[in-house]
């Protein structure tokens, strides 16, 4: 949940200290698989869960995606923000943290593994994928909780 600036459709990600849900329907045309994950390498507001609601994801027997924990009332002072925390690459900038370089390597750090460990099949930096981006076969119709 982040703000869109007012405006009903968002053109860009929303305000940092969000926790972002995303989402991909039909994709890779031969397979057509649907792509989804939680990501708080933006930052984090509310708990959420995104789970499908007829089949097992791809990534191991997990059945959705969660992030229930109430890292607001844990977070690193230094991530702090109204209404949540913000992201390491919001508020220290640098490709460590941002990942921004072309050919960037950069990995996890003690934030995004105070997160991880929290919320261990969410995206908690730039970089994780393997590890927090499912599929299920196209049209399968999934649930958002927030705050489960």
């Amino acid at each position: 949940m982040g703000d869109c600036g007012g405006l009903l459709q968002c053109q860009a990600y929303g305000t940092p200290s969000t926790t972002l849900v995303e989402y991909a329907s039909d994709q890779f045309n031969l397979f057509n698989l649907d792509l989804f994950d939680i990501s708080l390498a933006r930052g984090f507001n509310v708990p959420i869960e995104f789970s499908p609601t007829s089949c097992k994801c791809t990534n191991g027997s997990i059945s959705g995606v969660t992030c229930t924990a109430d890292i607001n009332r844990q977070c690193p002072t230094k991530l702090r923000a109204p209404g949540g925390y913000n992201n390491p690459c919001t508020v220290f900038g640098g490709d460590r943290y941002c990942c921004t370089a072309p050919h960037s390597s950069c990995g996890s750090t003690n934030y995004s593994k105070f997160f991880k460990n929290r919320c261990p099949h969410v995206y908690s930096y730039p970089k994780d994928g393997a590890s927090s981006t499912f599929t299920c076969p196209g049209e399968t119709n999934y649930s958002l909780l927030f705050c489960p």
